[in-house]
Order: structure tokens, then sequence, then C-alpha cells
């Protein structure tokens, strides 16, 4: 007879998500995009109501208007929003022409942008201590850098109708975009002006949001496509279906849990995908929400804005207890779980070896 420490062999958690809302204070204020600050709360856009939103995590909402850039209506068109290296949050202005800066206090500045056929849409930090921000007008086709101080390069797109919306930066420096236009493509554009393009495989896809991934690719959404495309540092693309039919996907993020999650404007559902391209979808409550910005929390949670709904939602992860393995008994054995005393427990195997027969 002997004994033998049986190792506690604990399953895989499952994940289980819950929706949460919190009402805009202004009606029908058009959210457009959300991002995490550096403060520890989640900044937004509000395209209607002319106005930069803020949200703790607990729900809260403070909201900054931005002056009007042709009063007494004119609506600036706030887009993209993104944290800057100098520690405030910097946005896009697509009807004003301009790039804007807010201080986590709500100090605003206004950048112009050279080119009055400018149409700022998307923004991100890049590799050189800058901004960089996609130019969605067909008139002017470029990739933008601003820096901190409001000085401004812009690049052209060697594609013509690129329409370029989402830019992201990936592990190598280098910043990613989608052609939404008929250049129906991926583009990459190094931290010296150096292009390149990819097309998608699906026709007329308009790709729209794109994202660096947990697994070294980059992520990103079609919303006629109706699929989320995934496209490897050296161009490779593969694309997966969303189950929803023209769910028009809208934008993408990295998730805590290792995932990829997504909006569907039309299909008003939020998504998940694995890196392997499993997909799950969780329906927004409402029946007017339209998801449209998303990002990964400071809470670890998904946050995203509703573009009808006037809304932000959090997707809580939740992780449900986990279960005990229960090992395998041989047909020669026994398993005897014992308490004991002292410094520690343990479960403990008593083995009685017999002749196999």
């Amino acid at each position: 007879m002997f004994f033998v420490v049986v190792v506690l062999f604990i399953s895989s958690p499952v994940k289980a998500v819950t929706i949460n809302e919190f009402t805009i204070p202004t009606p029908t204020s058009g959210s457009f995009f959300i991002t995490a600050g550096p403060d520890g709360n989640l900044w937004f856009t509000e395209e209607n109501a002319n106005s930069i939103g803020r949200i703790t995590t607990a729900g809260v909402i403070t909201e900054f208007p931005v002056p009007l850039a042709f009063p007494p209506f004119g609506l600036n068109g706030l887009r993209g929003i993104t944290s800057g290296p100098d520690g405030n949050l910097w946005f896009t202005e697509f009807n004003a022409n301009r790039i804007g800066r807010i201080t986590t206090s709500g100090v605003l500045t206004e950048f112009p942008l050279p080119n009055v056929f400018n149409a700022p849409f998307a923004i991100t930090a890049g590799p050189d201590g800058n901004l960089w921000f996609t130019d969605w007008n067909n008139s002017n086709n470029s990739i933008g850098v601003i820096t901190t101080g409001g000085v401004v390069t812009e690049f052209l797109i060697p594609s013509l109708d690129d329409s370029p919306e989402g830019i992201v930066m990936d592990t190598d420096g280098n910043l990613w975009f989608t052609g939404a236009g008929g250049g129906n493509s991926i583009g990459r554009i190094t931290a010296t002006g150096v292009f390149s393009e990819f097309p998608i495989p699906t026709a007329n896809s308009v790709p729209t949001c794109i994202t660096m991934g947990p697994d070294n690719a980059l992520w990103f959404t079609e919303g006629a496509g109706n699929n989320i495309g995934r496209i490897t540092l050296t161009g490779v693309i593969t694309e997966y279906p969303v189950p929803t039919s023209i769910s028009w996907p809208g934008c993408i993020t990295t998730g805590s849990d290792g995932a990829l999650w997504f909006t569907e404007l039309s299909g008003k559902k939020i998504g998940r995908i694995t890196t392997d391209g499993v997909i799950t979808e969780y329906p927004v409550p409402g029946a007017f929400s339209a998801p449209r910005g998303i990002t990964s929390g400071p809470d670890g949670n998904i946050w995203f804005v509703e573009a009808s709904g006037n809304k932000i939602g959090q997707v809580v992860l939740a992780q449900s207890p986990a279960a005990a393995v229960v090992p395998t008994i041989s047909e020669w054995g026994m398993i005897v779980f014992a308490l004991l005393t002292g410094l520690s427990s343990a479960y403990v195997l008593m083995r009685r070896q017999t002749p196999q027969v």
C-alpha cells in the first residue's frame, strides 16, 4: 500500500456577461466613439450635442460643450477620440476641419487643419509621441499627424477614393487604417510615411474600425460585408461572417478576456469573437440602441456607446465559479479524500495495488 498526492485540476471558467446602461443627460446626443482616459474614466464624443462626454466606471456622466464652428446651428461633427501621450484626450471634428484637445479637467483647445478639404475621422496615438488621424474626404484622402503642440503633417494615400476611417498602431510602430471607400482595403503606413495596401477579399465590404488583437494581428469590422476581418502583420487576411445578417459591424476592441469585442449598429448587439474565429452575440436592451463605438475600460469591462439609444453601455465580464474536475478512478484502485490537520489540507489518493488479470 502507498500514498500519492492527487492534483486538483480546475476547469477553465465559463464567461458570462451582464449589460448595464447609463443614460446621457443631453437627449439625442448622438454619441459616436469612446476611449479609456488617462484618469481612470471613459471619454466619448457626442456628435449631435457637440460635446465631449466623460463617464466614471460607476456611471456618473459629465459633458463638456465644444464651441460651435458654424454658429448658431452648424455642428462640428465630433468623431474619433483617444488618449494622447501628453495625458490629455484628443478628438476629431469632421465638419469643422479641426483636431481638438481636452484636458481631464475639461479645458479645450482646437487646432485648425491646413487643408480646407480635410474631414478628420478617427485618431490614435503613434510611436513618435504624436497623434495620427484619418482624413475621410475623398478629395484629400490622407493620413495626418499632429504633434501635441498642434503642428500638422499629411501623407497622401496612393490609391484614390480610399476614404480612410479607423486607425491603430501595431506592435512594430506602424499605423494601420481601414479604406472604407473605393479602395476596399486595409492600409499600413510607417512613421516615415511609406504606404502599403492590402485588398479585402469581400468586395465593397466597407471596412470601418480596426484594433490590435492579443494574437499580434489586426482585427477590423466590415460594415457592408457583415464580417469581422483579421490581418496579419504581413498582410494575410481572414474573414469571419457575423451570424446576424445585415448587422453592420461598427467598432472593435480587445477585451481583458483575450477576445475581441465589437458593436453591431443595425443588429443592436454586442459581439465577441475569439482569436480562432468563434463568435457569440449579446443583444443590447432597447429597440433603438444602435451600438457604435466600443473600448476596453480600466475596470476590465467593455464599454460602448448607443448612437440612437442615447446611453453608454457597460458589458461586465464576469466569471462563473470554477468547477473541480473529478479524477478518473481506475478499476483497481479507490480515491479517499482526507482532510489533514496542521498547516495545510490536501487530497490524498490511497491506492491498493492488486495483480492484473
